[in-house]
């Protein structure tokens, strides 16, 4: 199994990140590896909505669709079986004082297929990518 957890603090309000960071149709702004994102369910979003993600992870594209599990203030959960690398992704949010909020990103999966061979690696290109997608919300909320 995998799992990694970056964090960051943001200079934000929490319903400012957990507001944008929630929403699936900014992943595209924030995260570098994600093409596209497509809703499959009607809106408005919910706990057992689901989304459609593009993306580009070890010079592969990957297409998934993550099944929305928990979502209050301060935790967003998504979980996808699809693909060579099912997973659950957790954001938590949590107040430092009304201008800052600390956010965590989680992802936890057992690697199959291609990926099985790449397991040793996985958790440092994670933790990689994660950063930098957590550094480039964290540009993106405050400017």
């Amino acid at each position: 199994m995998v799992s990694v957890t970056t964090k960051i603090v943001i200079k934000q309000p929490i319903d400012v990140v957990s507001g944008f960071a929630s929403n699936p149709e900014n992943a595209t702004k924030w995260y570098t590896n994600i093409k596209s994102v497509e809703l499959k369910t009607e809106r408005p979003m919910r706990i057992g909505s689901q989304i459609a993600f593009v993306a580009h992870f070890m010079g592969r594209q990957l297409y998934y669709t993550y099944k929305i599990t928990d979502w209050t203030s301060e935790l967003f959960v998504m979980e996808t079986s699809d693909g060579p690398f099912p997973m659950k992704t957790t954001y938590r949010w949590e107040v430092i004082d009304e201008n800052q909020t600390r956010m965590y990103l989680t992802n936890t999966g057992v690697p199959t297929g291609f990926s099985k061979m790449f397991q040793p690696f996985m958790s440092i290109m994670m933790r990689s990518a994660n950063n930098k997608d957590l550094k480039k919300l964290k540009f993106v909320l405050e400017h």
